[in-house]
């Protein structure tokens, strides 16, 4: 197969001018037109310089970054492409492998790694900081495409955004986004870092200009006008994950779409597995032409979304402002539901570069002579209108009119010369979020054949910082190096990092020396040493606050049942209520030597530590993803549970050190992993179908050529590993024995076909143990039950099967039944967990 662009490439070297030609002919045959600012953009590229692109969105710069992509190949260098969300950045590297072809293309996010060394690369923008911090000028990149640029300013994340721009002296710079403000200072600094004339290109004019509207009608009835004017697909803004559910759901009571249209939706459905425990109300909105789209979602729902509605059969998406970030949906009408949204410290009115990120959107080029952007009033102010109108004409019942306040809690409120100083106000000035950390520190002095130490300061002093934070930089990268070193995590005399790390070693979270140091404090013969190693891993992440919120829910549920049991008074109840935590294992152990740390430690600063037990329980209880979604009602937040887990697989593998890991660890690392693999591999696979049209990720015939697909882990490579695995598999099946959930206890299985005659079913897996009961009364699932020595393993690799004898415990310790098993080696390979049938259920 020829990919257009990489077709196009000369065979022999060619000045910029004929690389030039190949491109425009490539626009032409596309039958694309650039527009003025993008004509401008690509031949200042083509002439070497750096060039600040901002232009409104729907102007085209995407196809600017391509042509700087062609250009780069074209001449043997290697170009990256990077931006803020790993969504956007997902839709690029795809893109990008269908003009270039899937060998020329890479991506890393953090969460997949295809293809890294390929000569376009698509990354975050955290990703191409680590990389430039590493290795500096050296770095095998010459051609840095910034997308998204104003997320410079990001508090949390800015930093990222900083780092490229003092590091790599060798690369050319095409900085990008539509809401920048001023960029005298960044055309002067990039000049100054890589000695190349850089070009401001500037434009205000909207391919599809845009129609302002204040709507002080009820949200229902303004998507109802919206569709009825054909103003559609609209796209709903909420500023929070809950709201853009409860949102979506109020749309399934009016019918938005035809019967065809709704059969065409089902066609496009046809195969798509909705697995998870949220996957049925994803798809019962998506047969009704609702999308969804927010970080709580599994990716694999949000790139489906992205998909139907790049195909044009969604009326409405309910999502967050992230949608607005970039990621290619076509959009005709943007409506805003609030003008003002949580900032991360507190609720206040949109800003103006966010509601232009948001508000762009709207109008689609090809497709749309306007975009629409509506943004509602307050909904008590809708309300108190609705009335009074209501009441026009009757003085009585104006007189009684009470009017609804607005909200007390997460409000600021707003009025319609609100919204047009937002239509028409300047974004504002991009500010500098330099911060030093131990990651810079270990990658910096990680350098090969360079003196780290005085790349670090001459980081600082290039930093776009004032003067006073620099001096506050230099003096907290002292105090960091130091503890490093305290560890031995950095060696003297040579200078360098330990080399008995792992490979991948990293300190990205703040408090990861904290893990370090707490760990050799552990017994690693304690039966609990690796659950309590988990235990730490999780205090030093962030909390999964929607999570931790459940947890305590049920806590507090429980306990205020037992309460009334006791005949505890209402108001004694409440205040016992308040007293209640999360589960935090460890507690007294984790705050004490914490203490301890941060007193010896002045750089901790404000950060704190976290205790809480999520994936612990997780495993614990050997719960399965969908299982744990259940156990706490997360269906709506899949993706930050899975995030989490991410986030707590990435630290037992990077950072907890291979001296601290036993058998145990090292199997929970296995089923952390697991899950991830189990539930979303959404990208590999349409990475895979990219390069194999013909064929799917399983049964694959990849060319020669092609680098291989970054193949899944052999679950049962670890044989101690997987061993625990299968122990904990096991004790879920005993679990759901004991409970006499016998449908759940075949679901642990692996699916029988039930035309056979020696088939289980729950009835006959209840008949199976209605003698056991007989003489028993129940089948104990304690510590006692869970010991080794009660289930004994008979492995033959011959036929790729362990026979599994699991003996079921009861109070009177009789011990004399049995349950037998057959662990299937291909098909745990295949499915990432223990996988098994059910053979006998008898007395021994």
């Amino acid at each position: 197969m020829k990919w257009p662009l990489y077709s196009r490439i000369p065979e022999e070297e060619a000045d910029s001018s004929v690389i030039l030609d190949r491109f425009l002919d490539f626009v032409r045959e596309r039958e694309l037109e650039l527009y003025p600012a993008q004509e401008e953009a690509v031949l200042e590229l083509y002439a070497g310089k750096n060039v600040i692109l901002n232009t409104p969105t729907g102007s085209g710069k995407s196809l600017v970054a391509t042509s700087l992509h062609f250009n780069s190949i074209a001449t043997n260098k290697r170009s990256v492409y990077t931006c803020p969300i790993k969504a956007l950045v997902n839709e690029k590297f795809l893109t990008l492998c269908r003009d270039f072809g899937p060998d020329q293309v890479g991506m890393i996010t953090g969460d997949a790694s295809v293809n890294p060394e390929a000569k376009i690369l698509c990354c975050t923008a955290e990703i191409l900081a680590n990389q430039a911090l590493r290795s500096g000028s050296k770095t095998d990149i010459q051609d840095v495409i910034v997308d998204e640029f104003h997320y410079y300013s990001d508090r949390d994340r800015g930093v990222a955004w900083q780092i490229p721009l003092l590091t790599l002296p060798q690369s050319r710079f095409l900085l990008m986004s539509a809401t920048l403000g001023d960029t005298s200072f960044f055309q002067t600094e990039l000049t100054r870092l890589n000695h190349r004339e850089t070009a401001l290109i500037q434009s205000f004019d909207r391919p599809v200009p845009l129609s302002y509207e204040y709507s002080e009608t009820p949200l229902h009835e303004t998507v109802q006008k919206l569709i009825e004017k054909d103003k559609f697909p609209v796209y709903q803004v909420c500023f929070s994950q809950r709201e853009c559910a409860e949102e979506a759901q109020n749309l399934l009571s009016t019918d938005y779409c035809t019967r065809d249209e709704k059969s065409v939706l089902v066609k496009q459905l046809e195969g798509t597995q909705f697995t998870s425990p949220y996957g049925k109300e994803i798809q019962k909105l998506l047969k009704h032409g609702v999308g969804l789209h927010h970080a709580g979602l599994l990716p694999k729902y949000r790139i489906l979304v992205e998909r139907l509605a790049q195909q044009g059969l969604l009326k409405i998406i309910c999502g967050t402002d992230t949608l607005g970030v970039g990621v290619n949906i076509p959009i005709r009408t943007v409506l805003l539901t609030k003008l003002c949204k949580y900032n991360g410290e507190k609720v206040s009115i949109l800003t103006v570069r966010d509601f232009r990120q948001i508000s762009g959107r709207a109008g689609r080029k090809g497709y749309d002579n306007e975009g629409f952007v509506v943004a509602q009033a307050p909904e008590h102010i809708i309300d108190n209108i609705r009335q009074e109108q209501k009441a026009a004409g009757d003085a009585k019942k104006l007189k009684k009119l009470v009017k609804r306040k607005p909200p007390e809690k997460g409000f600021v409120p707003w009025t319609e010369e609100t919204f047009k100083k937002l239509v028409s106000g300047e974004p504002e000035a991009l500010v500098s979020r330099f911060k030093v950390s131990h990651s810079m520190l270990l990658l910096m002095l990680s350098r090969e054949d360079e003196d780290g130490c005085s790349a670090l300061r001459q980081l600082i002093r290039d930093s776009h910082e004032t003067p006073l934070a620099k001096k506050q930089h230099r003096r907290l990268a002292f105090q960091l190096f130091r503890s490093l070193v305290e560890r031995k995590i950095i060696e003297l005399n040579p200078l360098r990092v330990n080399v008995d790390l792992q490979e991948d070693f990293s300190l990205n979270h703040a408090l990861s020396l904290y893990l370090l140091d707490t760990l050799k404090l552990l017994d690693p013969e304690h039966p609990e040493y690796a659950l309590d190693v988990l235990t730490l891993v999780e205090s030093i992440l962030e909390n999964p606050d929607l999570i931790l919120r459940k947890q305590l829910d049920r806590i507090k549920t429980e306990k205020m049942y037992e309460m009334k049991l006791e005949g505890i008074e209402y108001d004694e109840r409440i205040a016992e209520l308040e007293k209640l935590e999360y589960p935090k294992p460890r507690r007294e152990f984790i705050y004490s030597t914490f203490n301890e740390f941060s007193a010896l430690h002045p750089w901790v600063g404000n950060e704190n530590i976290r205790p809480k037990s999520v994936a612990r329980e997780i495993y614990e209880n050997c719960h399965t993803f969908a299982e744990y979604i259940r156990e706490y009602q997360l269906h709506r937040i899949e993706g930050i549970l899975l995030r989490y887990i991410s986030d707590v697989y990435k630290v037992l593998v990077q950072t907890v050190p291979e001296t601290a890991k036993n058998d145990e660890l090292n199997a929970i690392t296995l089923y952390m992993g697991a899950i991830l693999k189990q539930v979303d591999s959404s990208l590999l696979e349409e990475w895979e179908r990219i390069r194999n049209p013909a064929s799917s990720i399983s049964n694959a015939t990849a060319d020669t050529k092609a680098p291989a697909l970054p193949s899944l882990e052999d679950i049962t490579r670890d044989q101690k590993a997987f061993t625990i695995l299968v122990r904990n598999e096991t004790f879920r099946f005993l679990k759901a024995l004991s409970a006499k959930k016998y449908e759940v206890a075949l679901e642990i299985l692996i699916p029988q076909d039930l035309t056979q005659e020696k088939s289980w079913t729950p009835k006959s897996l209840e008949a199976a143990l209605t003698p056991y009961y007989t003489d028993h009364l129940m089948i104990s699932i304690d510590a006692a039950a869970r010991n080794p020595k009660n289930l004994t393993i008979t492995k033959d690799f011959e036929r790729q099967e362990w026979q599994l004898h699991l003996v079921l415990v009861d109070p009177d310790g009789h011990n004399d039944w049995a349950v037998q098993l057959s662990l299937k080696l291909d098909r745990s390979r295949e499915e990432l967990r223990p996988r098994m049938e059910l053979t006998e259920i008898a007395p021994i």
